[in-house]
Formats: C-alpha cells, sequence, structure tokens
C-alpha cells in the first residue's frame, strides 16, 4: 500500500486525515464559534468520507464556551508533553491536564480511524502547527506548535497547518479519484 494511503476501517483503501471540527463549521471554539475553511478540496474530501472531524479540546472534556488558553513562557506542545510547560486560561487557571487528555484523544481516534495526515487550525494551543500564542495573552504568536499537533507528530502523522491545504493535497491521490 502507498505510504499516503491508510485502509479505511470500513473498507478499502483511501486516505483518512483527522480535521479541526472547527474548519469544518462546528461552533467549538474558545468563544463558541467556528472558523470554517471554504476550501474546495477540503469540502471534496469531505464528500468522499476522508475526513475525521475532532476538538481536541472538547474531547478532553472543555465546554465552549471557555476561557482562552496559551502555552505558558513562549514555549510549545513537546514542552507541555514533557512537564516542562502548562497550558493556563486567561484568569491563570491550569488547563494542562485536559489539553493532554485531548491530545490523547485526538491520537486515538486518529489510529482508530487510520489517519495519517491532520489538517489543524494554526495558532490554537491543541492545533497550531505553525505558530501558536506566546502565553502571555497579548496577541502575540512564535514559531511552535500546540500540544495535539505535538502528540500526532510524535506518533508519526503528519500535521498540516489550515493554511496548507494544498501541500497536503500534494500528498493525497488524486482528489478525482
Amino acid at each position: 500500500m502507498p505510504p499516503s494511503l491508510s485502509l479505511h476501517p470500513y473498507g478499502g483503501n483511501s486516505p483518512r486525515i483527522l480535521v479541526s471540527a472547527c474548519l469544518l463549521g462546528q461552533p467549538v471554539r474558545y468563544d463558541g464559534s467556528a472558523k470554517p475553511l471554504g476550501h474546495t478540496l477540503l469540502q471534496l474530501w469531505q464528500q468522499k468520507g476522508w475526513v475525521v472531524p475532532l476538538c481536541p479540546e472538547m474531547a478532553g472534556g472543555l465546554p465552549t464556551p471557555r476561557p482562552p488558553a496559551e502555552i505558558t513562557h513562549a514555549l510549545s506542545g513537546r514542552d507541555v508533553l514533557t512537564g516542562n510547560a502548562t497550558v493556563q486560561d486567561i484568569t491563570g487557571a491550569d488547563m494542562t491536564a485536559p489539553f493532554i487528555a485531548g491530545a490523547h484523544a485526538a491520537l486515538a481516534l486518529a489510529q482508530q480511524q487510520g489517519c495519517q495526515f491532520a489538517l489543524l487550525i494554526d495558532g490554537s494551543p491543541s492545533c497550531g502547527s505553525q505558530m501558536i500564542y506566546d502565553g502571555s495573552f497579548n496577541g502575540q504568536k512564535h514559531t511552535g506548535e500546540g500540544v495535539t499537533a505535538a502528540l500526532l507528530r510524535q506518533h508519526g502523522l503528519d500535521v498540516f497547518a489550515h493554511t496548507e491545504i494544498e501541500q497536503l493535497a500534494k500528498r493525497l491521490p488524486h482528489p478525482a479519484t
């Protein structure tokens, strides 16, 4: 089987892509909104049944809406996973446990569904794969990844930011097949 294909749990070979639920229009973001990615490729992949939606923060037990959260001290998801950083919300509450739980829920779902790829919303302390907020709650971003993106990468998934959908498409079989 080519490396870009996984055995679909319902039969047949097809790529499976874990996708941030907010990109699919689900109102799961911290402020109760969605951030739909109205890209024709994503719509096609949904029609083909390749998309596996998940919000790791909600899977970790957080409500919607919820206070915004950031990884502390301009560190990243890998630092959270190794215990060298925490995730705090804007009130100072430690949200590390639900973020780690959500990352593990995302990994379990990805493995169960045969996902080798993830398309995640960038900037998020869970899903960010290129840039995340620095923990100051001042709107400052830095290069880094969220907790879920880090865990998925540690387990061999190729993680793409929502702005990299074209790069992801190049790794998949032609969408018209």
